[in-house]
């Protein structure tokens, strides 16, 4: 009953959140003045200059429905403070393009960072569409040559099977009909490798989510130096973080950084310190 009422409110949420883009006041562009493009704290500086110890910029990718803002409100300061360039944008009408046209979208603003930063490569971390989508970036549209890092957070690798996506997809949302199990979008992002060559992919997953359902379709196969999957529960069993604040668990942002401090993705021996530890 519990997560029925918690699916229940994501909806409501991401059905306002949506209304309000469709009136016009939200807009997919970086440099729209819009109140609801108002990056989170500590992303969107473009005079910073990565550094010998962070020299990809990281760049926040959102999920379905969700404002930058608030998507990122916890891990891009936090991040920032780490001294990383931290970047984000609201992409796709809330999120609701399909997931060809916003994979281009995303590959503009990543050109868009490396030039303003000088950087070769930059690192993603997406949020549920926002950890599938750029593995079509990477594997349709040339970002294997400049994604060092994918980093999902209960991503929608292989869709989900929440009875939600198909009447939200008939309504107003192309992102969630490619996001169902089985969808033909799924079927040509997972033909063949799942995770080509370029980058290192780290992907984050909760037993508790109630969006992409079973939460074991957010993993992915590829050779062990350079695909980490994890989930939350393995390290910290009462870890009770759902799927729509996942971006704000303090175990998530210490994943995070693990894997972007290091040569590869996430260390699987890695041991975060869990919610409640002394």
């Amino acid at each position: 009953m519990r997560l029925r009422h918690t699916a229940a409110r994501s909806l409501l949420t991401a059905v306002a959140t949506l209304a309000i883009g469709l009136l016009g006041l939200a807009a997919p562009a970086p440099a729209s003045a819009s109140v609801l493009d108002i990056p989170p704290r500590g992303a969107n500086d473009w005079s910073c200059t990565p550094d010998a110890a962070h020299p990809q910029p990281v760049v926040l990718v959102n999920g379905t429905f969700k404002l930058m803002a608030e998507n990122w409100s916890a891990l891009a300061p936090r991040l920032q403070r780490a001294g990383y360039c931290v970047f984000a944008v609201n992409y796709g009408h809330a999120e609701t393009d399909a997931v060809p046209r916003a994979a281009a979208e995303l590959k503009d603003f990543v050109e868009a960072v490396r030039g303003a930063t000088g950087a070769r490569k930059v690192d993603l971390v997406g949020h549920s569409q926002g950890g599938m989508m750029p593995r079509y970036y990477v594997k349709f549209l040339g970002g294997d040559r400049v994604v060092d890092d994918l980093i999902g957070i209960v991503p929608s690798n292989h869709g989900t099977t929440n009875p939600l996506a198909a009447p939200l997809g008939k309504l107003f949302c192309p992102a969630c009909t490619d996001q169902m199990a089985g969808s033909k979008l799924l079927k040509k992002l997972n033909a063949g490798t799942e995770t080509p060559a370029g980058p290192d992919y780290t992907v984050l997953t909760t037993r508790h989510d109630e969006i992409v359902v079973p939460y074991t379709s957010a993993l992915l196969s590829g050779q062990a130096r350079s695909v980490t999957n994890v989930v939350l529960q393995d390290r910290c069993p009462l870890d009770p973080f759902l799927h729509d604040q996942a971006t704000k668990d303090p175990v998530v942002a210490q994943w995070v950084l693990n894997a972007l401090g290091r040569t590869g993705p996430a260390d699987p021996d890695f041991r975060p310190r869990c919610i409640g530890a002394a």
